[in-house]
């Protein structure tokens, strides 16, 4: 029997998050792709709360004039929740792909994190 490709991601997902926690010392960064926009969080799993979140439907990112779902707008978002971790005295996160592959927005998101200041 054929699965939906989002059956498939999610069970990606499931697999990998066997393995990706967010801690204390090291919190999880998470991405979330649609077809329009692209999300990132920074969430503390033993509390279960979102500590840090930015999306490109975030205000500085609304105003610009360009497609939301693009890696141009994947690299702002990825360099806004940065630099809002850096600022609450977040440098290091486990990066969570969800399911994703590592490539395109979701690439684009990390490196822009990366140079931003974040450690993973």
């Amino acid at each position: 029997m054929a699965k939906s490709r989002q059956e498939g991601r999610q069970r990606r997902h499931e697999r990998a998050r066997k393995k990706i926690a967010g801690t204390q010392e090291r919190l999880r960064l998470s991405v979330y792709r649609s077809l329009n926009h692209i999300y990132a969080q920074i969430i503390n799993d033993g509390e279960g709360k979102t500590l840090v979140s930015a999306s490109s439907l975030d205000a500085p990112l609304k105003e610009l004039k360009q497609h939301k779902g693009n890696c141009r707008t994947a690299k702002e978002v990825g360099a806004l929740v940065a630099k809002k971790a850096i600022e609450k005295g977040i440098k290091k996160v486990a990066f969570d792909k969800s399911g994703y592959l590592y490539h395109g927005r979701v690439k684009a998101l990390a490196d822009a994190a990366r140079e931003a200041g974040l450690e993973f």
